[in-house]
């Protein structure tokens, strides 16, 4: 029914509120549709409003036969109302009247004229509540319904020819804009119902058609082996493109139909399940056809078909077999995608899809980790193993498998391939292949892929195992000594680089190579070895870092110097600028000091390194004097100020012998007494406990040389009242300038070299010297004499002539000045063999170390019993042990052995199995 207004309340006017008049130059007039475009209608609307709320005081109420008034009339009984309560009420808009907004009007209700019947232009929703009032309503006749009927008629039968014409894949007879017109209408009239039935048995029906996919389902239904499985899933392929294009046509003529209908009643509840979009209808009836209904626990043998097609598909794409074309064009890698894309689509993915997948696959797994265990090499295992995971979780995200598939699949090839050949990938004796050759892709792989099921802290043994092994063949190698530190340094480079390429910096792997150094380098099979009795180890590691303070980079293989990560990671840390020769230096020197921290025997370093040092720096050896400050610092930051007091101790008494020197120059031109000969001494003071002690050599001097060591000490010992001088020949060196025939040189020699060669002055030229009147004018003898001349006629830089010729010295040689010596240098060095160590001295450095050894530890055994009074023996070693491990490890035995001792001095006793302290 027409709307009408409320019989309690009348109509109301409000002529005599006229709106705001709007300015033609800002809005522009809009045009209702049914008004004469040629028809200037300038009128205003205005509306009365209808209170449907709180009746105003002083209004009148009229019973529901009361008359109305016309718009234009004004009611006689309704009393005036102030602007506000007329604001409030609802505005009455006559329909019949052609009013535009904001064009003016001199009518006070309605625009009066000008305007064709009907007009809806009057309506302004922003404007508030509206009151709709229809006139005029008109019936439909009989003559107009048979016509309706016979349209519809028309219509009906024009949808089924275009059905017809989309399934045939031919263009429609009518233009598709009158066919959706036609849905459109059938739907106004209410027969949406009976139109989607009817183009859901149309769609069904030509679906399980021989032009469908009903011959191919009644032949693989008959008999399933017959057919190519990847042939089957192609032709129910084309068949599901050529049904979507079809039903893509259908889905634009039944628009209407979808969204105006179908859409609401699949929102409405339960009753109405079974209605459903075209879209979700044309899914449902290919599902049906090929798979079975959705509630359907197994598939349709034609489904069957399709999922084997696909299985077989990834197979092969497994098996990196030849990718054939498929009848039709269609290549393998599309095929498959769009299966998938399929199966997803239908729904059917997870339900009869992955589970079949997962299994094969599963399968396929076990026959390929079997194979390849069999016939490879932990090596080759690794890199088909990594290369098949990395092609599985490729597949996986290229042809759009579901995350959870991915998740499964990978899973169990983890499962297979990993963890139950888990033996395989942990054998000790493949991985330590793998780690003597350096191969960081394979390492990092097996990392990985351990990773991968958990597994990699499991690599942890082998790793160890390698590293106490291959360490251990290196501190015990008596044959190949002096390289030891730089086999240690190369082997801990390699490991390094391990765990920083291939292990991604685990700190598991990090602590294993700490822990397993300091294993085997304290290990008592390598002090037996050597038959030392104290560290090897801690010597070589003295002696190694003597090289690099005295040679600099150039003594080092290539193999142990940083490469660009190194030098990328010490940048950015800010340790260090790339490239910078002296920053390499001290990384190298800190390399040097890591292997220090691994060795209990701390006592042997410093008594080889004290040695070295000495020599370096009265020998002025020394590459670098911050390098020297620098290793100082870290070895008093490493071990303490006690370990480095006398080292510092030394650094200090050059500096004071630098003063000293100042001084005696001083005193000596104060005294008149100017430097004859040519000679200019410099003297180096000592303190004795500070610095090591060096073997005697008696040597006598020239006399040149006499005079100005007698002037200094002349001049030392009226300085410092009750010190005493001790002259370490065998430490000096000299400077000499010499003439040949080539041109003058300077000779920088030792001591007893210097000594040889002034003999040669007081020599006509080229008369011979015997070995018994060289040494009867220097007082050197036996392996002290051998070794200095033959650095001086036999070595690389041969100032003297040897006679008969040879590489030995014998005392039965004559010696005379090679007057014909050259070099390209102006100052030659001409000491090497004499920096040179003996065995006796090295074995001498040894017992002093354990001497001091022993001392230590009996300081300890007393301290400790002086503060407990009494303990028992266990407990006693236990404590000496902890206080004596940084210096040096002692044996249990040694300890005990000076427990001995010690009663025996009576600072302890033993009494009822303890031992107590003596006061």
């Amino acid at each position: 029914m027409p709307p009408s207004y409320p019989p309690n309340f009348p109509a109301t006017s409000a002529a005599h509120q006229q709106p705001p008049q709007l300015s033609s130059s800002r809005r522009r007039p809009r045009v209702d549709s049914h008004s004469d475009p040629d028809t200037n209608d300038n009128t205003t609307r205005t509306a009365a409003s209808n209170n449907l709320g709180k009746r105003p005081r002083g209004e009148y109420t009229f019973s529901p036969s009361a008359q109305l008034p016309t718009p234009h009339q004004q009611d006689p009984f309704q009393p005036t109302m102030s602007a506000k309560a007329q604001g409030k009420r609802p505005e009455v808009i006559d329909l019949t009247q052609n009013s535009s907004p904001g064009r003016p009007s001199n009518s006070s209700y309605g625009g009066g004229g000008g305007g064709r019947p009907g007009g809806i232009t009057g309506l302004q929703p922003h404007l508030g509540p509206r009151k709709l009032v229809i006139k005029n309503l008109r019936q439909t006749t009989s003559t107009q319904r048979a016509g309706a009927d016979e349209y519809y008629t028309r219509t009906r039968a024009d949808l089924d020819n275009a059905l017809d014409a989309i399934f045939a894949g031919r263009p429609t007879g009518e233009p598709m804009e009158l066919l959706y017109r036609g849905v459109e209408d059938l739907c106004r009239k209410g027969e949406a119902e009976s139109l989607y039935s009817r183009l859901k048995d149309r769609c069904d029906q030509w679906l399980t058609s021989d032009d469908g996919i009903g011959q191919l389902r009644k032949e693989v239904t008959a008999n399933t082996t017959h057919f190519n499985v990847i042939e089957v899933t192609a032709a129910v392929m084309g068949v599901y493109r050529r049904w979507n294009a079809r039903m893509l046509i259908v889905r634009k003529v039944y628009s209407y139909l979808d969204r105006s209908y179908l859409l609401l009643q699949s929102t409405i509840g339960k009753e109405d399940k079974g209605r459903q979009g075209v879209n979700d209808m044309a899914i449902s009836l290919f599902r049906k056809a090929a798979f079975g209904p959705r509630s359907a626990t197994k598939a349709l043998p034609l489904g069957v078909m399709v999922l084997r097609g696909m299985i077989t598909l990834i197979m092969q794409e497994r098996e990196d077999q030849e990718r054939e074309q498929i009848p039709g064009g269609l290549d393998r890698v599309q095929l498959l995608k769009d299966s998938v894309t399929m199966l997803k689509v239908f729904g059917v993915y997870g339900k009869f899809f992955e589970p079949w997948f997962l299994e094969h696959s599963y399968e396929f797994y076990k026959e390929f980790a079997e194979q390849k265990s069999e016939s490879c090499g932990l090596r080759d295992y690794i890199k088909h193993i990594d290369a098949l995971l990395k092609r599985e979780e490729h597949m996986c995200d290229f042809y759009g498998f579901d995350s959870t598939t991915k998740r499964q699949l990978l899973q169990d090839a983890h499962e297979v391939l990993i963890t139950k050949y888990s033996e395989k990938l942990l054998d000790t004796g493949s991985v330590a292949k793998l780690l003597e050759a350096e191969d960081v892709p394979s390492m990092k792989a097996l990392y990985q892929l351990l990773k991968l099921s958990g597994l990699q802290n499991k690599l942890k043994e082998p790793w160890d195992s390698y590293i106490r092994k291959t360490g251990s063949a290196i501190v015990t190698d008596t044959a190949r000594g002096d390289e030891m530190v730089i086999r240690l340094l190369e082997l801990r480079r390699s490991l390094y680089v391990m765990v920083r390429d291939a292990f991604d910096q685990d700190e598991v792997y990090s602590y294993g190579l700490r822990e397993s150094f300091g294993g085997f380098m304290n290990d008592s099979k390598s002090t037996s070895a050597w038959g030392t009795g104290t560290s090897k180890v801690g010597e070589m590691i003295a002696k190694y870092i003597d090289m690099l303070l005295r040679g600099g980079l150039k003594t080092l293989p290539k193999s142990l110097l940083s490469d660009n990560k190194d030098k990328a990671i010490a940048e950015r840390s800010g340790l260090a600028a790339a490239g910078d020769e002296d920053s390499e230096l001290d990384t190298q020197l800190g390399h040097a000091l890591e292997l220090f921290k691994f060795i209990d025997g701390k006592d042997t370093f410093e008594a080889f390194y004290k040695k070295d040092l000495g020599r370096r720096l009265l020998l002025g050896r020394s590459a670098s004097q911050d390098a020297e400050r620098s290793m100082i610092t870290k070895l008093k930051g490493e071990c303490g100020a006690n370990f480095t007091h006398n080292l510092e101790q030394m650094f200090k008494d050059q500096e004071l012998s630098r003063d000293e020197m100042t001084s005696y120059k001083t005193w000596l031109a104060g005294t008149g007494k100017a430097t004859k000969g040519g000679v200019d001494l410099t003297v180096k003071v000592l303190s004795h406990s500070a610095w090591p002690t060096y073997n005697d050599v008696k040597v006598t001097l020239p006399k040149e040389v006499l005079e100005q060591t007698t002037s200094f000490e002349t001049y030392y010992q009226a300085k410092h009242t009750g010190r005493k001088l001790t002259w370490k020949h065998n430490m000096s060196h000299c400077i000499i300038k010499a003439r040949f025939d080539r041109g003058p040189k300077e000779l920088s020699l030792s001591a007893q070299q210097g000594s040889v060669l002034m003999l040669f002055n007081d020599v006509p030229d080229d008369t011979p010297l015997s070995y018994s009147q060289i040494s009867q004018s220097t007082s050197l003898t036996g392996a002290e004499l051998d070794r200095t001349l033959q650095s001086l006629a036999c070595g690389k830089s041969r100032v003297l002539s040897k006679a008969p010729k040879g590489r030995d010295v014998y005392p039965t040689d004559t010696f005379t000045v090679n007057r014909a010596f050259a070099d390209p240098k102006f100052r030659v060095k001409i000491n090497q063999i004499q920096l040179k160590e003996t065995r006796e001295e090295n074995k001498e450095t040894h017992e002093k170390v354990a001497r001091d050894r022993q001392l230590e530890t009996q300081a300890a055994i007393v301290r400790i019993m002086k503060s407990r009074k009494t303990m028992g023996h266990a407990q006693l070693v236990a404590e000496v042990i902890n206080q004596t491990k940084a210096r040096g490890a002692v044996d249990p035995g040694e300890i005990k052995a000076n427990i001995e001792k010690l009663i025996d001095k009576d600072y302890i006793e033993r009494e009822e199995g303890n031992y107590v302290y003596l006061a």
